[in-house]
């Protein structure tokens, strides 16, 4: 399949927006309950400043997913760790796609000098689950029914990649 990745810029605000809200209707990939507006997009930014921040897009579909790092924690003894988050719309999942981005944002972690990544995801994402696995990373941490959505409780699964 054919496929671009752009640097994030506020071009991109609606259709990451979109596809975040996508998520949380349809999915445990995503926490809230409740979609989210154009002051999302704006945290999302101010979240990672000095982070990669992608989209991935597809010919004449636009904007078929996202991939950012963040800071994992405001002190700066913990700098060399960042946590990942991405998204990509179900029809363009199993076509490695997801793995190129992870790729292209792996190889700008190791350039900020990131040696650690970090990713939660919902124990009830098994998908997810199942790309982190196959992409090197181990379960780390969970904490129990410490969410609810959809009326059904789950765990935070914290994984972990090591770079270095």
């Amino acid at each position: 399949m054919d496929y671009s990745f752009e640097e994030m810029s506020t071009s991109h605000r609606q259709a990451v927006i979109d596809i975040f809200n996508y998520f949380i209707k349809h999915s445990y990939a995503a926490f809230p309950e409740k979609e989210v507006g154009p002051d999302f997009f704006d945290r999302f930014l101010e979240m990672s400043p000095g982070y990669p921040k992608v989209v991935v897009k597809a010919p004449d579909q636009g904007v078929i997913g996202f991939g950012a790092m963040r800071p994992h924690h405001f002190a700066d003894s913990f700098q060399r760790t960042a946590e990942i988050s991405y998204f990509l719309l179900p029809a363009y999942t199993r076509k490695g796609i997801g793995t190129s981005m992870l790729g292209l944002l792996l190889r700008e972690a190791r350039q900020k000098g990131i040696d650690s990544l970090l990713a939660n995801i919902s124990s009830r994402n098994a998908e997810s689950l199942s790309f982190h696995l196959k992409n090197g990373f181990r379960e780390c941490g969970r904490f129990l029914r410490v969410g609810r959505k959809f009326g059904e409780d789950f765990d935070v699964v914290w994984m972990q990649k090591q770079l270095a």
